[in-house]
Order: C-alpha cells, then sequence, then structure tokens
C-alpha cells in the first residue's frame, strides 16, 4: 500500500490541465483563468461623486455659490466652473473641472440657484470623490492565472473591459455505479438489493465543481459488460469514476475488466481507513477513479481524490482541501498502520468524532461537516488536543 499523499501526487501526475478555452463572461463562472488578466482600462475612468449633492471648490466653503448646471452617470456637465459656481451632482456623476469636494444635500440650503452650506463643518478636499483611477489603472495585472471566476472576478474582469476571457476547458466526468445488489433510488429493494446512494451522492459533490456531469446508471456484475461499457465512457469521458467492484472478492470486476481493455493502472490500495481499495489508472487519455462500493468510503475517497483531480485538470492552482485545527471533544485513542478519516461535526469551540465510524453507514456520514486526519503511527489525543480536519460542508 502507498500513502495518501503519495497517491495523491501520482494521481494528478496522470492528468495534464485541460486545454483553454475562450468564453464570454456570464458563461465562465466556476472556470479558472488562464494567464493573468490585464486591465483595459481605468476604473474610475473620471473622478466621480460619491453622493448626491453639489460639486464645489472646497476652497469657497461655506459659499455661496450659484448653481449653473448638473452632472448625472451618463450624463456630465460639459463646462468648467469658475469662482463661485456650483453644479447639481447625482451619485456616480462626473466631477467637473473646476471642482474637488462634494457638498452633500443633507448639508446644503439651495434657493433657486443660489447655495450655500448649512453645515458649519469644513469640507475636506476630496470629500466624497472617487478619484481616477483609485480601483485600477489601464494595463495594471488584475486577476492572476489560476483565478476562480466567481462573482467578484467576473465583476472586476467586466468593469476592466473584458467580454470574454480565456479559461481552463472543464473535464467531462462520468459517473459508474456497480454492483447486482444496487436498484435505482426509489425503487422498491428486496432484502436482497440496496439503493444506489454513491452515484447521486458523488453528483452532488461534483455539482458545484467546475467540471461537466453524466451518470452511466449501474453496471451489473457482468465482466463483458462492464468491459464494453467501460471502454465506450471512455471515448468521451476526461475522467471515469467508478464505485464498487473494486476490492478483492470473487465479485469484484471493475479491476479485471480495466485490465482486459487495456488500462494502464497506476496504484490500487492506498494506507487509509475508510477506503483502502481505492484504484487509479489511464484509459487511453481518459483517467479512471474506482472507488470503494461502501458509501462513506466513497465520500472520503471522493473528496481526497476525485474533487482534487477535477480542479487540477480545470486549471486550479492548488487543488487539495485546506486543513484547519481544532481541539478535540474526546480522546483519540494512538493511529495504527493507516490514515484514518474520522467523520464528525466542527462548531465554533470544538470538533467531535462520532462514535459510528463504520464505513457503511450512512446517517453519520449524513450528519458531518468534518473529517478529522489522524495520522498513521499517531500517538493517542486526550481529549481538548488539538487535531487537524477537513471542513466538507
Amino acid at each position: 500500500m502507498i500513502s495518501v499523499t503519495e497517491a495523491q501526487a501520482r494521481l494528478l501526475q496522470l492528468a495534464t490541465p485541460l486545454p483553454s478555452i475562450e468564453l464570454e463572461l456570464a458563461k465562465a463562472a466556476r472556470h479558472y483563468l488562464h494567464g493573468p488578466l490585464v486591465s483595459l482600462r481605468t476604473q474610475p475612468a473620471a473622478d466621480l461623486s460619491a453622493m448626491d449633492g453639489f460639486a464645489v471648490s472646497s476652497t469657497e466653503f461655506p459659499g455661496p455659490w450659484h448653481v449653473i448646471g448638473e452632472s448625472a452617470a451618463g450624463r456630465p456637465f460639459a463646462g468648467t466652473l469658475n469662482s463661485g459656481e456650483a453644479v447639481r451632482i447625482f451619485t456616480g456623476g462626473h466631477v467637473p473641472a473646476g471642482a474637488d469636494a462634494i457638498l452633500i444635500q443633507e448639508d446644503a440650503a439651495r434657493d433657486d440657484d443660489q447655495l450655500s452650506a448649512v453645515n458649519g463643518d469644513a469640507l475636506a478636499y476630496g470629500r466624497h470623490v472617487r478619484k481616477a483611477g483609485s480601483d485600477f489603472s489601464e494595463r495594471d495585472q488584475i486577476l492572476e492565472s489560476g483565478t476562480l471566476l466567481e462573482a467578484g472576478p467576473i465583476a472586476l474582469a467586466a468593469m476592466a473591459g473584458h467580454g470574454t476571457v480565456h479559461v481552463g476547458r472543464w473535464p467531462r466526468v462520468t459517473i459508474v455505479a456497480t454492483g447486482d445488489e444496487l436498484m435505482p433510488p426509489g425503487a422498491d429493494c428486496s432484502p436482497a438489493h440496496i439503493p444506489s446512494s454513491n452515484s447521486p451522492m458523488l453528483h452532488t459533490m461534483l455539482s458545484s465543481m467546475p467540471c461537466e456531469i453524466a451518470d452511466a446508471g449501474i453496471i451489473r456484475d457482468n465482466l463483458s459488460e462492464l468491459e464494453s461499457r467501460l471502454r465506450m465512457l471512455a471515448q468521451t469521458s476526461d475522467i471515469i469514476v467508478t464505485t464498487g467492484g473494486a476490492s478483492v472478492g470473487d465479485h469484484d470486476l471493475v479491476q479485471t475488466a480495466l485490465f482486459n481493455i487495456g488500462a494502464d493502472m497506476d496504484f490500487w490500495k492506498v494506507a487509509m481507513r475508510p477506503g483502502k481499495p481505492i484504484m487509479a489508472g489511464k484509459i487511453g487519455d481518459t483517467i479512471v477513479l474506482g472507488l470503494p462500493g461502501n458509501p462513506s468510503s466513497a465520500f472520503v475517497t471522493a473528496f481526497l481524490f476525485l474533487l482534487p483531480l477535477v480542479r487540477h485538470m480545470a486549471g486550479a492552482p492548488a487543488p487539495f482541501p485546506e486543513l484547519f485545527e481544532a481541539p478535540v471533544a474526546i480522546a483519540l485513542p494512538a493511529g495504527g498502520s493507516r490514515t484514518e478519516y474520522l467523520r464528525a461535526k466542527v462548531d465554533d469551540a470544538l470538533i467531535t468524532p462520532f462514535r459510528a465510524q463504520d464505513s457503511g453507514m450512512v446517517l453519520p456520514l449524513s450528519q458531518s461537516n468534518a473529517l478529522i486526519v489522524h495520522e498513521t503511527n499517531a500517538p493517542a489525543k486526550p481529549a481538548g488536543a488539538s487535531v487537524h480536519y477537513h471542513r466538507v460542508a
């Protein structure tokens, strides 16, 4: 068996980030930027008012001024202010030449075109003015390569003058459930069958990821069917993720099917609990990731391997989940020969592992928002000791 860290590194070595594509901004959400983005314009392009009021010269406070015009967003005042003159201005309006501050309307008294200040405080130079270039300037690098394009970066790219961006293509991920015991969710199950929970679980995990998702349904424990379906799916997928059939039983046929169709398998079995029988390899250019069938095992291995693989192929510079620290609510025994990932609940004060850690149990998994990382041969930890964990919700 190899360690989790080695297995993660070897998995990512099987794949390279996918080629760059150009997308309209509205279609680029949750893509990773390919190459740095440089601004095509200055923002603000001119001095703008941050408030409704009057554009004036701060040296002439408290007035009086003569109001000679109006400046609104998209409709600037065309002239220049001379001494004793003011312009009615609205938020986002261009500050005209000759003005350097905004007298807000709450502090102003206007009688027809005559204006004066009613607040005795001095009006500072630049008060309520958004200076040109205060956000960014033309030719500034505004986003780094590998930035995940969420709402803020998309808004920045648009304001910087871009209508399209070059991003990494999303990988096409196909989910495959295997096993004679599986029935579609919602179908009547005899005592010999169970609902197929891994596929909708993986679909949910992937739904917020930068990928396209396809579900190939359930493939029964039939070697020839597995071979033909996997061979076919490799033609349309960047990643095939299977659940079940990865262990060593007589009916665990996924690995045999992969070998029979010429897959180049890189590793099988990782020193972790749950999830030991995970395997990875390639069918041509397609990555195949075989996850265990037990739901908690499938969840943990998908979190640690599938999701980072998707991020990596989509162009993420740091694809692996972040580690956090918190005091543990109960004592933990010494670690064994495999790294353990304990389903747990973390709050503002403590992290509490569930007492039931059986990989086939779904109820504790549904209530977990964290995975405690209990390293190989780690010393026993008393209650209150600091532990590392991943956030999973």
